[in-house]
């Protein structure tokens, strides 16, 4: 059932049928590990051998109930990474830690700042990590904030794709890469209970929540606003221009589609919030992740862990999609107990 106040255009849940079909070994432990390695694999060149050196406090900030610490970040041994990291007055002890990941919108300037004063799409999320106890981590993603390396950040990019396409390298892949070591690094704070660890992002930030929960099982809840997007109904739209050159992975649909990606992600918990009107999101796409989501869920008694919706707008969080979000927040990280996973009901049985 929908919050009070919540317009869901989303048709009713389908009945679970033999029409979402996946392999026979789906259940067992050791395929979606498999399928996450084959996933990593697509992500080009990634430097995985690279010795990380310690986080740089720049600067620490009191704000209205947390304090604020600008970071450096070595995760790549390319570039560093300016990050922000938001630590509560009150909070647990350890806290639940959120990987907050900013959008793209075109606003090449704005970066991990979305963290601090938000976009016309969506109000800052500060305020909330703060009143909720969640140390909230922000990185700059390649090409952004103040990782923007030229005036014109669309350039920019192209050619941070292009040149990285030389190297062997994909951006996406890289970008996935940064967030996977950004986790990593949460995780590690003294002030964080690494048992619960979100991530949580809008748009481009949104795409990135779903592919880092699926390759990196460390994230305990996916919180998505505004692009769930599948793949097949967007080339049906001829809608590819709408998202960035990031987008794009090498051979990525002779490997996977939306679908499979996000199987990786069951049975953790998951909320999706997307709009029916949104160009960059095709709601038939939704419904059909949806559709092949739930069955899923439902084989781990889980069922009530997955939640996709569609509201009648365009590419904006709405009051509505908010209210959910913080109710998933309250629900799987801040209520769970420090120190402790998620309770789990049984695994189904592995098929003979």
């Amino acid at each position: 059932m929908l919050a009070v106040g919540a317009e869901s255009t989303l048709k009713p849940n389908p009945p679970i049928n033999s029409s979402n079909t996946v392999p026979e070994d789906f259940f067992r432990l050791a395929y979606q590990g498999k399928r996450r390695q084959e996933l990593w694999s697509l992500l080009g060149d990634l430097p995985w051998q690279h010795q990380l050196e310690p986080a740089k406090v720049v600067k620490t900030e009191r704000h209205e109930g947390y304090t604020l610490e600008r970071l450096v970040l070595d995760l790549n041994g390319v570039e560093p990474v300016p990050a922000l990291l938001l630590i509560p007055d009150k909070r647990q002890q350890p806290a639940p830690g959120l990987l907050y990941i900013h959008w793209h919108g075109g606003m090449y300037d704005l970066g991990k700042e979305q963290l601090l004063v938000g976009a016309d799409a969506q109000p800052a999320y500060a305020p909330v990590c703060a009143e909720k106890g969640l140390v909230t981590l922000a990185i700059d993603s390649w090409c952004f904030g103040e990782r923007k390396h030229e005036g014109d950040g669309h350039s920019g990019e192209e050619d941070t794709f292009k040149l990285m396409l030389w190297k062997g390298q994909v951006l996406w892949g890289m970008m996935m890469f940064d967030e996977f070591r950004a986790l990593d690094y949460l995780a590690h704070r003294p002030e964080v209970d690494p048992q619960r660890l979100g991530a949580f992002g809008m748009s481009m930030g949104a795409t990135k929540a779903w592919w880092l929960a699926a390759l990196d099982p460390r994230v305990r809840l996916c919180l998505d606003v505004c692009c769930l997007t599948d793949y097949e109904e967007l080339i049906k739209t001829h809608f590819l221009q709408g998202h960035g050159i990031y987008y794009y992975v090498p051979s990525l649909l002779k490997h996977f589609d939306t679908s499979q990606i996000n199987e990786l992600i069951v049975p953790r918990p998951r909320l999706s919030v997307n709009g029916r009107r949104d160009p960059l999101t095709p709601p038939s796409g939704v419904e059909r992740v949806r559709d092949h989501l739930l069955p899923l869920y439902e084989r781990y008694g889980r069922r009530e862990d997955c939640r996709i919706e569609l509201f009648d707008c365009k590419h904006v969080e709405l009051p509505e999609m908010r209210k959910l979000i913080l109710e998933w927040m309250d629900r799987y990280l801040v209520a769970q107990l420090p120190g402790q996973p998620h309770p789990r009901r049984a695994a189904p049985a592995e098929p003979a």
